[in-house]
């Protein structure tokens, strides 16, 4: 089991360092090509940000473990509003602008709201068993497109997305990272699905149980650092639309794909995480309509954490709750 553990987090290391190559080898290879920035940094940057969810659930989907594959994406989701947002949150009163508050986060609702629709098989179409269809897979990544080109229509619009400039690198460069960042990530994600499934099965819990506690949360740490740096550097706005928009993508665009590539058997017991995702995003809409300025204060993010504790506690000790 030692050396599981040490794969997995030798996966995890493979799969973020991959993500950062891969986003840096392509990003110097679209700018050589005189793509503008705001493009490469709202399709190239926002995917590959997403990229270790991704290539994590595509290997369990393909492998056939539903489990792994919706426990990492609610997961991560959750993660990201719940703890992430409670931690930022202490550092400083995170706002928002309207548009994020008034489209993105009602996407982002509609996104757990639309989860729940297309799995309640058993419930809306007396079906047999609850799943993620490939047609459903191809209605979540056609939102997902939307979403990206929304995205990018409303930066040039506006002018706003600021990032840092793109460095241009030396082509055979630019290649050499693009297929070791491609390389890092199919030899991480394989690493962490295929430990983590060894680590539950030796510990006796479900796989369900360790997509949402170790491999949601190893993914989502890039979310997490890009969060607090941004609030330190004064960017709060940037806090929760990082946050926000990580979740649209991984709705849309991961859960979309990966159902794909393999329909996605939904367990009656991943209802309470699609739920506690769910309440996540009823609870930061709500939080920043009825606050002043838009803000989410330090007793909201208080909130969040009690939530995330008692639903780690309720996946931890089923039997005690």
């Amino acid at each position: 089991m030692l050396i599981d553990i040490l794969l997995l987090f030798l996966g995890f290391g493979l799969l973020i360092l991959g993500a950062g190559k891969l986003i840096e080898g392509s990003s110097s290879i679209a700018r050589r090509f005189n793509i503008p920035e705001i493009v490469i940094g709202l399709t190239i940057v926002s995917i590959g940000t997403s990229a270790p969810e991704l290539v994590i659930n595509v290997v369990a989907a393909s492998k056939g473990e539903s489990a792994m594959v919706l426990g990492n994406v609610m997961g991560s989701n959750i993660f990201n509003v719940l703890l992430i947002l409670g931690i930022t949150s202490f550092v400083s009163k995170l706002s928002v602008k309207r548009n994020t508050t008034w489209l993105e986060i009602p996407l982002s609702l509609m996104g757990a709201v639309l989860v729940l629709v297309v799995v309640s098989d058993k419930l809306l179409d007396k079906g047999s068993i609850n799943a993620i269809s490939r047609i459903d897979g191809i209605v979540l990544l056609c939102l997902a497109i939307i979403f990206l080109v929304y995205n990018l229509e409303l930066a040039k619009k506006e002018n706003e997305y600021h990032q840092e400039v793109i460095k241009e690198k030396p082509i055979y460069i630019s290649i050499i990272w693009l297929f070791a960042g491609m390389a890092g990530l199919i030899f991480g994600g394989r690493l962490i699905v295929e430990n983590a499934v060894s680590i539950s099965r030796v510990l006796g819990i479900s796989e369900r149980v360790i997509a949402i506690t170790v491999v949601s949360v190893g993914t989502s740490l890039p979310e997490l650092a890009t969060s607090i740096m941004a609030v330190r550097k004064g960017k709060v706005d940037l806090a929760i639309g990082n946050v926000v928009g990580s979740n649209i993508i991984n709705i849309f665009f991961v859960l979309g794909i990966s159902s794909i590539v393999n329909p996605i058997l939904v367990a009656d017991n991943s209802f309470l995480d699609i739920g506690v995702n769910l309440l996540a995003g009823v609870l930061l809409f709500v939080f920043l309509l009825f606050s002043k300025g838009r803000q989410l204060k330090s007793w909201n993010g208080f909130v969040f954490l009690l939530i995330y504790a008692g639903y780690i506690l309720i996946l931890l000790f089923p039997d005690t709750f």
